[in-house]
């Protein structure tokens, strides 16, 4: 059996891994609490923007996380179409339960639909990420801890939406972030912990890309991208923001006439 290192540079990469599931937790419910105070084509913008920053924030924290695995024995690549496959995944299920709840009229249903859905996404996008791990020998997993994780990735996936649709405060919307990031990578590692290797040495070398010459240039532009967002969602006026704005010309133009 070949010796398991999740976390080759220390605390760097759980630390940050955590950090970018807090910031697209914290982006996409801030999002969504824009989206249903809007309607038509500007609901459905915040909407998609949330979904993004989401299913963005977890299949970064997912990558950032296996910067620090290693094995004993044996190189790793990752498979760069599966790669690129789990964070379409990841963006098209969030964006599926971040709809539902955004539009059904039976709320409390959407959210049990939404959250099985986004958490049932979010295990898919975790394994297909391990799926594109290329290195010499067998990987298995242990039953149990793979179906914890999927159970902590519905329970993350629902709570996010509930937070969503009941947290409305900017300092409630920061603690429900540091929640989801919390559950979110506990996901991730309680589906690490469930991973055995058995190496075959070999001087063979392995198809894919390193971390180095995809992941984290791939990781590295997402980030750049949930900060972005971030800033431009704090600089966007919020609905109570633009309605006293119009309360205040309203004067102005009585005036004017």
């Amino acid at each position: 059996m070949g010796h398991l290192d999740h976390a080759a540079f220390g605390w760097l990469t759980p630390v940050l891994s955590y950090v970018m599931a807090c910031i697209g937790a914290a982006l996409g419910l801030r999002c969504t609490v824009r989206a249903l105070a809007a309607t038509g084509r500007a609901r459905r913008n915040w909407l998609v923007t949330a979904a993004s920053s989401i299913g963005t924030g977890i299949w970064t924290m997912h990558f950032v996380a296996m910067l620090g695995f290693r094995v004993s024995g044996s190189d790793i690549r990752y498979d760069v179409p599966l790669t690129i496959l789990s964070l379409l995944v990841a963006m098209v299920v969030v964006c599926a339960g971040v709809f539902a709840v955004g539009y059904s009229r039976d709320r409390n249903r959407a959210l049990v639909l939404g959250g099985l859905t986004t958490g049932l996404g979010v295990a898919s996008m975790h394994y297909l990420g391990m799926a594109a791990v290329r290195l010499h020998g067998d990987v298995t997993y242990d039953p149990v801890l793979v179906g914890l994780s999927v159970l902590i990735a519905v329970v993350a996936a629902t709570a996010a939406l509930w937070a969503g649709l009941n947290i409305k405060s900017p300092l409630a919307v920061t603690v429900a972030s540091l929640v989801m990031g919390a559950a979110v990578t506990s996901m991730h590692y309680t589906g690490m912990f469930s991973v055995s290797v058995r190496v075959d040495p070999s001087g063979d070398a392995l198809p894919g890309a390193t971390a180095m010459q995809f992941i984290f240039p791939l990781a590295v532009g997402l980030g750049s991208y949930l900060f972005i967002t971030s800033a431009f969602v704090a600089l966007s006026p919020t609905a109570d923001e633009r309605e006293a704005s119009a309360s205040a010309q309203r004067p102005v133009e009585s005036v004017a006439r």
